[in-house]
Parts: structure tokens; sequence; C-alpha cells
């Protein structure tokens, strides 16, 4: 299961299928207000979320009888996180592998100033300061089209409010751009707090940008860590 980074859609991750073996199925996740489901209203409070990956649960027909592995990106980081935790809790469901990518470990703080209080303009001139794809968008109109989609992601991301809860006994994969002011190396190292599994850090080329700077090198590294997991798993 795959999960976009605010502002993003399901989208991102169905070039994945090229990349990966053929018994590695990509399932993207897409949110409320994004892609396909842009008919429906985004969500603003992070609380929210949770409720709509418990309805996308019901889309798995039989999860217990094939291994899950979850994948984020940035805000997509904290949904697969809180995926992987809602299977353990209310499904019983151990994943076979959590990798988060470009984000803080979640009981960190936010460092950023947050921007999601901000009146629309300044919003998204503040945005455009982080984000390339923003920048890339001249076309006023269809900055308009995207602003409620991207104040809500905005919005969760910034008042999502860690809660303790059993430590996960999956392995975690953490994935850093190596210039990636946002989440530096060392607040990514900080995810292996949340597993009594075995954790690995992983430094690729790029800044926050990194699965777009180097889509192949993030996949094969997923896929690489997805293969290891299985030819260590006796039969």
């Amino acid at each position: 299961m795959c999960f976009p980074y605010a502002g993003g859609n399901a989208q991102a991750y169905v070039g994945w299928r090229r990349h990966l073996a053929p018994d590695i199925e990509v399932c993207p996740m897409q949110l409320p207000g994004h892609g396909e489901r842009i008919g429906e209203p985004p969500r603003h409070r992070w609380d929210d979320l949770p409720a709509d990956i418990r309805t996308g649960l019901t889309d798995l027909a039989t999860p217990r009888d094939r291994p899950i592995a979850l994948f984020g990106h940035s805000l997509g980081a904290l949904l697969a996180f809180e995926r992987a935790r809602i299977l353990v809790s209310e499904h019983g469901i151990r994943p076979t592998r959590l990798l988060v990518s470009g984000h803080r470990a979640p009981h960190l703080p936010l460092r950023e100033e947050t921007l999601h209080h901000l009146p629309d303009t300044e919003f998204l001139t503040g945005l455009s300061e982080r984000s390339r794809t923003l920048r890339a968008l001249t076309d006023p109109e269809f900055r308009s089209l995207l602003l409620p989609m991207l104040k809500a992601d905005c919005t969760a991301s910034e008042t999502c409010a860690f809660r303790e809860g059993p430590t996960l006994t999956c392995p975690i994969t953490a994935l850093g751009g190596e210039r990636d002011e946002d989440a530096p190396l060392g607040e990514a190292a900080a995810w292996q707090r949340h597993t009594t599994d075995r954790f690995d850090l992983t430094a690729l080329p790029g800044d926050h940008f990194l699965i777009d700077d180097a889509g192949e090198t993030v996949v094969t590294a997923v896929g690489d860590r997805l293969r290891s997991r299985a030819d260590s798993t006796p039969p």
C-alpha cells in the first residue's frame, strides 16, 4: 500500500508497477478530494483521516491471505504508520514492513512555521516557497482549483498530534534525502523508536523531493527491502 504526499495523489505510484517484481502488487491509496475522489470534500482534521483509512481496509477482501507492506512519503509516511497501527490493533495483522520517506519520526515536534491558518493568498505564497510543484503552477485558476485540497492536506499535516500506542513489531525502513531540510536524516533515524524489529535508514541523493528526483532509486530500494524480507522468511 502506497500513500501520497500532501498535494499528491495515487497516480504517483502507478509507474512503480514497471519496476517491482510481478508478485508485488502496488496498491496506491487515494485520499478524499484527490484524483478520482476530487468530488469528495477533503479532510482538514487529522483525526478524520484514520476514519478514511479504516474504510479503505474494507477494499482488502482477504488481507490475512497475503503479506502487506506499507510505504508513504512525507504526509504519506504518517498515514502509512497510522494504517500499520490500525492493521495491528484492530485486525490482528502484522505488516511485513513499514517504509517511510521524507518525514521526521512521528513523535518529534514540528519545526517549521505553520501555514494552514493563513489567508489563501499568503498560504499559497508560503507553500510555493516550499514546493517546487506549486511554484511551477503559474495558472491562477488551476491553483485556485487545487487550493481546498492543498489547504486540507497542510492542515491535517500541521495539526497531527502524535498519540502513544503499542510499538510496531515489523521492520521499519526510513528513506531520506541527503539534502532534505524538512526531514533531516537525524530526524528520520528517530523512526527506530517505533519498532521492536529491525530498523534501517537509507540516505538517497536529493532533498525533500527525492521521490521525484530519485524516483527509480526509491522504488528500487523499496523492492530490495521487500525481496530481502521474502527471501529471509522460511517457507
